[in-house]
């Protein structure tokens, strides 16, 4: 399947994983606020077999066949919440 990245102007290290730029409608209103404009960063032939960074490709092909696109979130590591304490 040829594969389409999208990264987040508001997240950092946020990224969309769609099949073509039409999916890009089908986020949620709330999810599309929260990232942000978004701006093409990579197209490839995405497989199962493939192997992505942070991702597992068999999830990434299973979320853009079932729900139309895929979110890559930072790694909790780099999440920063704010202190809880005053």
């Amino acid at each position: 399947m040829q594969c389409l990245v999208y990264k987040s102007s508001r997240r950092p290290d946020t990224f969309v994983y769609v099949a073509h730029a039409d999916a890009l409608k089908r986020l949620p209103p709330e999810l599309q606020q929260g990232l942000g404009a978004l701006i093409e960063v990579l197209q490839f032939e995405l497989t199962a077999e493939r192997k992505l960074a942070r991702e597992d490709a068999r999830r990434v092909l299973d979320n853009i066949a079932s729900i139309g696109f895929h979110v890559q979130f930072p790694p909790a590591s780099h999440i920063f919440l704010p202190d809880p304490t005053p």
